[in-house]
């Protein structure tokens, strides 16, 4: 699933915006070994980072390594839901 799909309507990205989300959103799946893309911890992420964003952070970098941060810290280990 792309990460455009869990973008809603409440809140417009430029796509320079999208760009840098979806590379954190694939890093992020790749780091934490996430590779079903219906997997719930895969929207998860997704969410997250489209929340970090709506907060105002827009570093593809920052956005991977916070999500990777809660999810480690958080969550445990993810790599349970790899597919």
């Amino acid at each position: 699933m792309p990460l455009r799909q869990f973008i809603g309507s409440d809140v417009a990205f430029q796509p320079h915006e999208v760009a840098a989300m979806a590379a954190a959103f694939e890093e992020a799946l790749r780091e934490l070994g996430l590779t079903d893309r219906t997997d719930k911890m895969t929207e998860m992420v997704a969410r997250e980072i489209i929340d970090l964003a709506k907060r105002g952070e827009r570093n593809p970098a920052t956005l991977r390594a916070e999500v990777i941060k809660k999810f480690r810290d958080g969550s445990g280990d993810t790599r349970t839901s790899r597919g």
